[in-house]
């Protein structure tokens, strides 16, 4: 069974979210996490509409303590330096993130040269590789993160083989929505707020 905790931080973060995507994010099973996700709207902790699930306040309350104690439980400075580094790897995404979309500060990168974009996707598979042992140290620190490398290699496979909307598609689990994902997990587990980080302009 699923943790509580695991499920209702999954659609915070998705916000509005189908079954079946959730499943294939968390490597769960399809009708197993259905279940479970129509026992958590039973409870009033999320609501189905139209296909698609997301908190209610309750939910939200629920998940606010459940992440409470979860911080309490974990080792919040090996945390905190982990984020430190993780930093410097959020600003090498951000640039890459830019140079996807634009070629120069007036040209928008329209896709059609192939050299170009297979550079960008070289330094990506390029950060991945560096930035996965700090990945692993991570979820060593907050184990409930560990369906992270797995998306994060899934999403880079997908580039690679060459569906390239897999590295910023904004609803599924693109390389950037799940470094977005990961970022935001950071943030709540070192006692910070996305604002606050926005306005220290490390948030992506």
């Amino acid at each position: 069974m699923t943790d509580q905790l695991t499920l209702l931080q999954a659609l915070r973060l998705k916000g509005r979210v189908r079954a079946s995507d959730l499943a294939e994010s968390l490597a769960i099973d399809g009708p197993v996490l259905t279940a479970e996700l129509d026992d958590l709207a039973a409870a009033g902790l999320a609501v189905e509409a139209n296909g698609r699930f997301k908190l209610t306040p309750a939910g939200r309350d629920r998940l606010s303590e459940l992440l409470d104690a979860e911080r309490a439980d974990l080792d919040t400075d090996a945390l905190t330096t982990a984020y430190e580094e993780f930093d410097s790897y959020n600003n090498e995404l951000k640039a890459l993130m830019a140079r996807w979309q634009l070629k120069d500060e007036s040209t928008p990168n329209d896709h059609t040269d192939a050299a170009y974009d297979a550079a960008v996707i070289a330094d990506l598979r390029a950060l991945h590789d560096a930035f996965t042992p700090l990945l692993t140290r991570i979820v060593g620190q907050a184990p409930r993160l560990d369906h992270y490398p797995i998306r994060f290699a899934s999403a880079l496979a997908k580039i690679e083989a060459g569906d390239t909307s897999w590295f910023a598609r904004p609803i599924a689990d693109s390389y950037h929505t799940v470094w977005f994902e990961l970022h935001e997990e950071l943030i709540g587990l070192t006692g910070r707020t996305r604002a606050a980080e926005a306005a220290a302009g490390r948030a992506l």
